[in-house]
């Protein structure tokens, strides 16, 4: 049986698990070394210590399973940089027999819960800061629309911590931040939507400058239940406080009244809002946890991070207009966004983005500032959509269905001497500290060994890419050590406020390739090596002008098979691949051929919320936005994994396609035909029944687990709606090869290559002298 559970409890994947010695030999590796890591991913083995971590005095690598111990002197030996460290005198009484958790060799991954300077008479009253939630909400909308927009934050609201704090903007043409505070009626303080308005101005006008709220010396002296009174808990309530205020507020709230033109899009100041509420939570204490929610119906027509015009005879840019240049007002929007990003990450909060709207809303543009946050985004197409409605709801709730929403976090990374970081790919920002570990060439969040994740949840997951120092061989050639060590450190604030520490250690071999190429074949991980290769062309696709994706890909992959393929010179037919590495070519093949690589039909907002998920999701998950799968039902056999090809479509066959974003129920044309005619509803065709609904249970099944909740299509053969699952399989029969597919089946009207040509090509070019 396949490991259930590749990730174990460390959490970690990587290209490679035994590493080359020296730089040369990892470039000939063709796929680079690298890790992904879900920092704060639950696992019931994890032990959780009260105490403080010993952290070495040369390198602060924390204390674990792999530094040596001299027990009778006191002493550990860090194996990072060989430090030798004292016990403090807590650890007196630890020997072979009594060892403290973080010794044990199977707790490679352990968690401590730290203290921030509580009150030594009486520990239990360490202060803790209640998290914010803020939402921004967008009223340029028809009114249904809005409706399903407050039914779904009324929701919300009565889901919300008791103690977590509440506060409310909503914008249209203008910025209108209520004063939840002033409960004898609604008290609005409004911000003009055309110019923009730095944190200093936000603050002044609602009577939070520096003047207006001196408070006293001394830091809990105005802490009353958890939030000082420096004016700010005016605007930000404790949920059990404001919820009828809140409530009855957003009854009366009605779409925005300002007049729009004929031809002429709403005027929606989307941009001078998030600064406003930015600038609101700035106010609050530091180290408070707080996410700005932003529920946004439409383009930004108006101030800045203007996305497209007024005239809705100017189309919102596309994948093209990017390409040339002619977006007018693209960079100078991201330029906003990215300042707002950085604001942000220095108050370490979090901006969550729910877009629906059936135009762009500038996702591509708020996607800095929602990456670099480790904020929340769902793009779909109506507030009344289940996409959105039951994604809205999973944020907020509770128990086994919660998403495990954590502040303020930080990850730190130690590694051997020889090895260096380039970068990080996910939801996080670099810090920028420097140190002896920090490669030359940068990739993503790069330039330091720590890292900055506002906002993380159980399943945020990054990648991170090493290189290694160019010096030909350890110094010391005899006493190098076998094995290399890296160490991720990731302190963050839980739901409930505590500071979390977790601390993974984990160890690899190194290998001489080019004595033993066999181990570093057996220890490649294809799944994970397939999409950090996506992680890496999505980048590249953004940052480099005029990259060609697919050349680069198959470049790579050509040169991945002439290195580890067995073959004789220039003969094709003799090619062969190691299992180790066969699944690789087609994940290639399913990459070239995805929303990723392929964006022309896809909008730019589109492309920017799938790369988002891809660079946040567990490997896995990844697997299959790359790679869908299939599974098929039918009478004779139990429902079982089929091909993504055109050949597994039958007519007395139901086909379950999952692509992560949506989920496709794909009948054939028999089936379909007795479902419109009843059957399943005649006491004799019961079977036919059980038939039609599995398909359906095993769809909820994955909905219920995923976030943001995929779109759920329907559908018959030549039905229109097939175009779901026909756009994902290989055309292995197209409209030019016709002539011998079985009944039933179907064909493609594809110039696209198919998997088999793929493969004679790969094995054509690959085998050449």
């Amino acid at each position: 049986m396949a490991n259930t559970d590749p990730e174990g409890i460390d959490a970690v994947r990587m290209t490679w698990n035994v590493w080359p010695r020296t730089k040369v030999e990892a470039s000939k590796c063709v796929i680079p070394l690298a890790a992904s890591i879900a920092p704060i991913r639950p696992h019931p083995d994890i032990p959780t210590l009260p105490y403080a971590p010993l952290r070495c005095k040369t390198c602060s690598a924390v204390l674990n399973a792999y530094g040596r111990v001299d027990f009778t002197a006191k002493i550990w030996i860090c194996p990072f940089c060989y430090q030798r460290n004292h016990f403090p005198p807590h650890y007196a009484m630890i020997s072979e027999t009594n060892l403290p958790c973080e010794l044990y060799p199977q707790y490679t991954t352990v968690q401590y819960t730290l203290q921030l300077n509580p009150d030594p008479n009486n520990p239990s009253n360490a202060p803790q800061l209640p998290p914010v939630f803020l939402f921004v909400l967008d009223t340029c909308m028809i009114e249904e629309e809005l409706g399903f927009v407050k039914s779904g934050m009324n929701q919300a609201i009565g889901l919300l911590p008791e103690h977590a704090l509440v506060g409310f903007v909503s914008f249209g043409t203008q910025v209108q931040v209520h004063e939840l505070g002033f409960s004898d009626m609604s008290k609005v303080y409004v911000f003009r939507g055309s110019k923009e308005i730095s944190k200093e101005q936000v603050l002044e006008q609602l009577g939070l400058g520096a003047a207006g709220r001196r408070p006293t010396a001394g830091y809990p002296k105005g802490l009353q239940n958890g939030y000082t009174n420096t004016g700010v808990n005016r605007f930000l309530l404790p949920a059990s406080d404001c919820e009828y205020t809140l409530n009855s507020l957003l009854d009366e709230l009605q779409t925005d009244q300002w007049p729009v033109q004929a031809g002429h899009r709403a005027l929606r100041c989307t941009g001078v809002a998030l600064s406003v509420a930015a600038g609101l939570l700035g106010a609050c204490l530091p180290g408070t946890g707080a996410r700005i929610i932003a529920l946004v119906g439409g383009p930004c027509t108006e101030g800045p991070g203007t996305i497209v015009s007024k005239d809705l005879s100017e189309p919102v840019r596309s994948h093209e207009d990017l390409d040339k240049d002619a977006a007018t007002y693209f960079k100078k929007a991201v330029k906003f966004y990215d300042s707002l990003a950085k604001q942000l990450v220095s108050q370490g909060h979090v901006l969550d983005l729910f877009a629906s709207a059936l135009d762009q809303v500038g996702v591509a543009e708020m996607k800095v500032a929602v990456e670099r946050t480790g904020g929340l985004v769902v793009l779909a197409e109506s507030f009344g959509h289940s996409v959105f409605k039951d994604s809205f709801k999973r944020v907020f709730e509770d128990g086994e269905q919660s998403l495990g929403l954590c502040f303020n976090g930080m990850l730190e990374i130690s590694c051997s001497k020889d090895i260096k970081i380039q970068g990080v790919i996910g939801p996080c920002t670099s810090l920028e500290k420097k140190g002896p570990n920090v490669a030359d060439t940068v990739i993503g969040e790069g330039n330091t060994t720590a890292w900055k994740m506002c906002g993380l949840d159980k399943s945020t997951c990054l990648t991170v890419l090493f290189d290694l120092s160019s010096t030909e061989r350890s110094n010391v050639p005899g006493a190098a050590n076998p094995q290399l060590y890296l160490q991720f450190l990731t302190s963050y604030q839980d739901p409930e406020g505590k500071t979390m520490l977790r601390v993974t250690t984990v160890t690899r071999q190194w290998v001489d390739s080019a004595v033993s190429a066999e181990e570093l074949v057996q220890s490649f991980d294809q799944e994970t090596a397939a999409v950090v290769m996506a992680r890496i062309t999505s980048l590249k696709m953004e940052t480099e002008e005029g990259f060609d994706a697919t050349r680069w890909l198959d470049r790579n992959l050509i040169r991945l098979c002439s290195k580890f393929g067995d073959y004789r010179k220039d003969d094709p037919s003799s090619f062969t691949l190691n299992p180790c590495f066969s699944l690789f070519p087609q994940f290639m093949f399913n990459l070239r051929r995805s929303q990723f690589v392929q964006v022309f039909n896809n909008s730019p907002d589109e492309t920017a919320f799938f790369r988002m998920l891809l660079n946040r999701e567990n490997i896995t998950n990844a697997a299959v936005m790359i790679q869908p799968s299939l599974i098929s039902y039918s009478f004779n056999s139990l429902p079982q994994p089929a091909l993504l090809d055109v050949a597994s479509i039958a007519a007395d066959r139901i086909l379950l396609l999952d692509s992560y974003f949506s989920i496709v129920v794909f009948h054939g044309m028999t089936i379909a035909q007795w479902r419109n005619m009843g059957y399943q509803n005649q006491p004799e065709h019961q079977a036919f029944a059980q038939l039609l609904q599995a398909p359906h249970d095993d769809a909820q099944m994955i909905i219920r687990e995923r976030f943001p909740v995929p779109r759920l299509v329907v559908c018959d053969q030549h039905g229109s709606q097939a175009r779901f699952l026909l756009a994902k399989l290989n055309p292995s029969a197209t409209y030019n090869n016709a002539t011998d597919i079985a009944a039933g089946s179907d064909v493609i009207f594809t110039d696209d290559v198919s998997l088999q040509v793929f493969f004679e090509h790969l094995q054509r070019l690959a085998v050449q002298s």
